[in-house]
């Protein structure tokens, strides 16, 4: 088991480490476009992608008011992989408890 948390956290090193490359494009990430973009490409804008884009996000354009945008991008990047690696945990402690208690029925 020791493994699998040593590979978790290097893979969690390597993806924070990646956060910077988005930096190195003007080119919207894929699937971040704003509407302009779906007019220009599509033609049109679909309906659905028109009503989503009312949502405020949290970090919206990846900063945070007040902080330069580079660290803004970065902390971004870590809020979002160490959420994900949360959600994860959470799952994987509910099903691991799920599967104990089975087991402990067949005994």
């Amino acid at each position: 088991m020791e493994w699998l948390k040593k590979r978790i956290f290097l893979l969690l090193g390597v993806l924070l480490a990646l956060v910077p490359i988005g930096l190195l494009t003007d080119s919207p990430a894929w699937g971040e476009w704003d509407l302009d973009y779906y007019k220009k490409v599509l033609g049109f804008v679909p309906e659905k992608i028109e009503k989503g884009a009312l949502v405020n996000s949290p970090l919206p354009d990846y900063t945070l008011p007040g902080i330069n945008p580079v660290v803004g991008y970065y902390i971004s990047g870590i809020v979002g992989v160490l959420l994900l690696f949360g959600i994860y945990y959470l799952i994987y402690r509910v099903v691991k408890k799920r599967d104990d208690s089975s087991q402990g029925d067949k005994n």
